[in-house]
């Protein structure tokens, strides 16, 4: 019959599966599907485009204003353009989400490239204490506040992340590990953009009401405030020598992403496995996460290349360019989902966790400090 000629030879007892052209088939070769491939890229273009246009006008506007750090301003410009326009187009999700996504785990990796070990060792063992006590506190006591305060688990974890180790980078790459909610991961931006920017100016002026000397201050800066580019704003506001050694402690606290986002990864991966239990004779495998995602491995790589001094300078400056085009495009992404509407109706518990967690790490930084030096 007609239709054993449409028909691929199979064993004995076997069905008969109708041959498909594979050019048009979802198996297609790689090479063959032109069209589909097409499709599949094109669908990314719009989102992408606007974050491309937001970047450089984000960089250009934090060059005439010394205060503000470009990934900060990509932030606001995104929630402006959220809440003026409404509903965002539908055609520009794909694109948005692969800068939120993608393109922010690059940026983290060029991140790497910034960090030299020898440096953050250079601090002393007294003071890499102090930096782990601050991430470690902060984080546990900002969760556990959360839970006294009725919050959920994934609000509590990223505004600990964020406000311990290193802002909207940390929400950001925590984010993509334990899959929260759109809606906590734009509150927890929003917090973390608002309170270390109140850091900016309520540093150096707490250093002059405690008569505190221009390195300790440094210390102080880069032990508690959130953003970098927040802790490069103080350090230039107090002093040159502050600003040397309150960047190497940020950097030391960025370290600590590393381990931290490995410890989340494996507390999904096992809640994955636990979730998700084939029988005996199943052949369905749990899709887990990866023990340490790849970007994080990237971050730890790209540091030992530099404090092996494998990196020219100019590939360091090359990668310090990069990291802030793809943070600063992230942070728009990211910026863009923020709807104050929404953020209002959480009302005001997230910032009261906010403002106690600040104290926190702020307390934690200042008092290590004191006892380390």
């Amino acid at each position: 019959m007609a239709e054993n000629n449409d028909s691929t030879t199979t064993r004995a007892g076997a069905t008969a599966v109708p041959a498909r052209p594979s050019q048009t088939g979802p198996t297609a070769p790689q090479g063959s599907g032109g069209k589909l491939t097409d499709h599949r890229l094109g669908k990314f273009l719009p989102g992408l485009a606007v974050c491309a246009a937001a970047t450089p006008v984000a960089m250009g506007i934090a060059h005439f204003v010394p205060l503000a750090s470009a990934l900060l301003i990509a932030i606001i410009l995104g929630i402006v353009l959220r809440n003026v326009m409404g509903d965002l187009p539908a055609s520009w999700a794909p694109g948005m989400q692969f800068s939120s996504k993608k393109i922010l785990r690059l940026g983290i990796i060029l991140l790497g490239a910034q960090l030299v070990l020898g440096d953050i060792m250079s601090l002393g063992w007294k003071m890499i204490l102090v930096v782990i006590a601050v991430v470690a506190i902060g984080m546990l006591g900002t969760i556990g506040l959360g839970r006294a305060l009725g919050m959920g688990r994934d609000l509590s974890l990223l505004i600990g992340c964020g406000f311990s180790i290193c802002g909207a980078a940390a929400i950001a790459g925590v984010e993509s590990t334990v899959r929260a909610r759109k809606e906590d991961v734009a509150a927890a931006i929003a917090l973390v953009v608002l309170f270390g920017t109140l850091m900016i100016a309520a540093v150096p002026l707490i250093r002059g009401l405690l008569g505190l000397g221009e390195e300790t201050a440094g210390m102080w800066a880069g032990a508690s405030t959130h953003e970098v580019a927040q802790v490069v704003a103080i350090g230039g506001i107090i002093g040159p020598e502050a600003l040397k050694v309150a960047v190497v402690v940020k950097l030391a606290r960025v370290l600590m992403l590393a381990p931290i986002i490995a410890v989340l990864a494996l507390s999904v991966r096992r809640s994955s496995a636990s979730a998700l239990t084939p029988g005996p004779d199943s052949e369905v495998k749990a899709a887990r996460p990866p023990l340490v995602p790849l970007f994080i491995i990237g971050f730890l790589a790209m540091a030992i290349i530099r404090t092996l001094g494998w990196l020219p300078d100019w590939a360091v400056t090359a990668a310090g360019i990069g990291q802030t085009i793809a943070l600063t495009a992230a942070m728009f992404a990211l910026g863009s989902g923020v709807h104050i509407k929404s953020l209002i109706k959480l009302g005001f518990m997230p910032v009261l966790l906010a403002t106690l967690s600040t104290l926190i790490v702020a307390g934690v930084a200042g008092l290590g400090i004191w006892l380390a030096v």
